[in-house]
């Protein structure tokens, strides 16, 4: 059984089918999703429905990202935030225009029932965002950081790979684990298009949202597989740019 982290789809369902089919995936693997499902391209709601589907044919992990909860919040009260309009929400709307109460309530019982974090047996924690616990994501206080938090890459990109853990200045939040697997920050944001190494925490999100591609790595062999540019499978379509 392989162990396969995705990043980032941001209802880039072409680009999943063909990226899992690059990967070969199969029943036997396991697959653990980082979360952002939704919100960029046209296909929100078809994303879902994939998903929903592939999890009675896989051992499949779906974790919550922060536009996940954004949608989920918006279908169960209704109310519109212009924040998330501008930033994926308003593609994700559009394709729920459509979708009639009782396949709504699927929906939501797909985002509400997210994992905020999974840990497996060899140590390796796969979160969306980060956490800022430093004891580790047991104690964090705030369950929206395990979706929100940003600090924990920007920690493992200025830590200073010359420092060993037993050092006095050695980040406590990176000792936790033995690898960290988040998304949620575009690595192209670094001038990155694979999934990109800093510290003990790798990113997965490859910006798929944007001009990117959609990335699977085995975790035990690091194998990578990449779909191609998300944005080329919808041409008339911006995302999130």
């Amino acid at each position: 059984m392989r162990t396969l982290v995705i990043g980032d789809i941001h209802s880039g369902l072409k680009a999943l089918q063909q990226v899992l089919q690059r990967a070969n995936a199969r029943e036997d693997d396991l697959l653990i999703f980082l979360g952002d499902y939704v919100d960029g391209w046209s296909q929100a709601v078809e994303t879902v429905n994939f998903l929903i589907e592939l999890r009675a044919t896989h051992q499949c992990i779906f974790l919550r990202g922060n536009h996940d909860e954004l949608c989920y919040d918006w279908l169960k009260t209704g109310k519109d935030n212009p924040t998330w309009l501008q930033h994926g929400g308003m593609a994700s709307k559009t394709s729920y225009e459509s979708v009639d109460g009782g396949l709504q309530r699927v929906h939501m019982d797909f985002y509400n029932n997210l994992e905020n974090y999974y840990l497996d047996d060899k140590n390796r924690l796969f979160v969306h965002a980060g956490f800022t616990s430093l004891k580790g994501v047991e104690f964090e206080y705030f369950p929206a950081i395990f979706y929100w938090d940003r600090t924990l890459w920007e920690l493992a990109l200025a830590h200073n790979p010359e420092l060993e853990e037993r050092d006095l200045f050695y980040p406590q939040r990176l000792t936790n684990y033995h690898e960290i697997y988040i998304g949620h920050t575009p690595v192209t944001r670094i001038g990155k298009n694979k999934p990109h190494r800093a510290a003990n925490v790798w990113n997965m999100d490859t910006g798929a949202a944007f001009k990117g591609s959609l990335s699977i790595m085995d975790v035990d062999s690091k194998q990578v597989w990449q779909s191609d540019p998300v944005h080329l499978f919808y041409p008339n379509e911006r995302g999130r740019n």
